[in-house]
């Protein structure tokens, strides 16, 4: 490929790279939070695309609005996992959270493959392109990177401005002595298993703007996600929207001089090679 087309490119993935930092830093507040890992994040992502094309096939409402639902379904739907399979478990030893939230996984794949079957879906949305110079930034993509910014932002004010943030951040740092303060920490856990998922899902319904789509999409980004938040640093948000930016970015780059079919393998590279160098990531946890 051309040298002219590393730009345009690289703004591609740039842009890209904020809706995978925002899915993934659904995945870095759980862990961060509760040490969970979450092996029903892609599901979740999954989940954010079709509500966004039921949203938008089936009311006939714009697919923002199918966003914005589907910021409020993975709420519910986080709080309803952790109590249902999490909370049980929760003081277990970690390899019984995996197996929970592995279980969850296969429930969705399931489910949502005996319902909508794994033929792909596309979501019908245009607004249009702005060209500067040689370079064509699509609406779908610049609205996505202000709908994943403003997301950040919120999840920011909310962590550090609000009371129920600070309750959250506090059982995060030390859970018996934030139980000792009279915090709730079995409700701090499920609003923060909540507020995950609802990212998760939001990142999913982005996704589903810009991309095609099936069932099993999710288990790709699901990847991306865990590469992003050891990137970006174990529980740390904002780390995990830097990394998001920085895969982004790799993507649109190497994109430009290898073949894209080596792009995923480029990502696992660099995510062995954190884990042995620098495996605390780019930033610390600020949860």
């Amino acid at each position: 490929m051309s040298l002219d087309a590393l730009v345009p490119s690289a703004v591609d993935g740039l842009m890209l790279g904020f809706v995978y930092g925002l899915a993934a830093m659904g995945l870095t507040l759980i862990f961060g939070v509760m040490k969970v890992i979450n092996l029903a994040h892609g599901p979740v992502i999954a989940i954010g695309m079709f509500v966004v094309l039921l949203v938008s096939q089936n009311l006939g409402l714009s697919p923002y609005v199918g966003v914005v639902i589907a910021a409020l379904v993975g709420l519910v739907v986080g709080v309803v996992i952790y109590f249902g399979a999490v909370d049980r478990v929760i003081e277990a030893p970690e390899v019984m959270t995996l197996l929970a939230t592995y279980g969850v996984s296969l429930i969705i794949v399931g489910s949502a493959t005996a319902i909508f079957t794994t033929s792909p879906r596309t979501v019908d949305v245009d607004l249009g392109a702005l060209r500067i110079g040689g370079i064509t930034i699509l609406g779908t993509h610049a609205v996505a990177v202000v709908i994943s910014v403003l997301a950040a932002g919120a999840l920011y004010l909310f962590l550090f401005r609000t009371r129920t943030g600070k309750s959250v951040r506090a059982v995060a740092n030390d859970r018996p002595a934030a139980e000792l303060m009279g915090i709730d920490s079995r409700r701090m856990l499920a609003i923060s298993f909540g507020i995950g998922t609802s990212l998760a899902m939001v990142g999913g319904a982005l996704l589903a703007t810009m991309f095609s789509f099936t069932v099993l999409s999710g288990g790709a980004y699901e990847t991306k996600s865990f590469v992003i938040v050891v990137l970006g640093g174990l529980g740390s948000p904002a780390g995990a929207l830097l990394g998001g930016i920085v895969l982004g970015l790799l993507e649109g780059v190497t994109g430009v001089f290898i073949p894209v079919s080596w792009v995923p393998v480029l990502e696992y590279a660099i995510f062995v090679a954190i884990l042995v160098i620098r495996p605390q990531g780019l930033l610390r946890s600020r949860t």
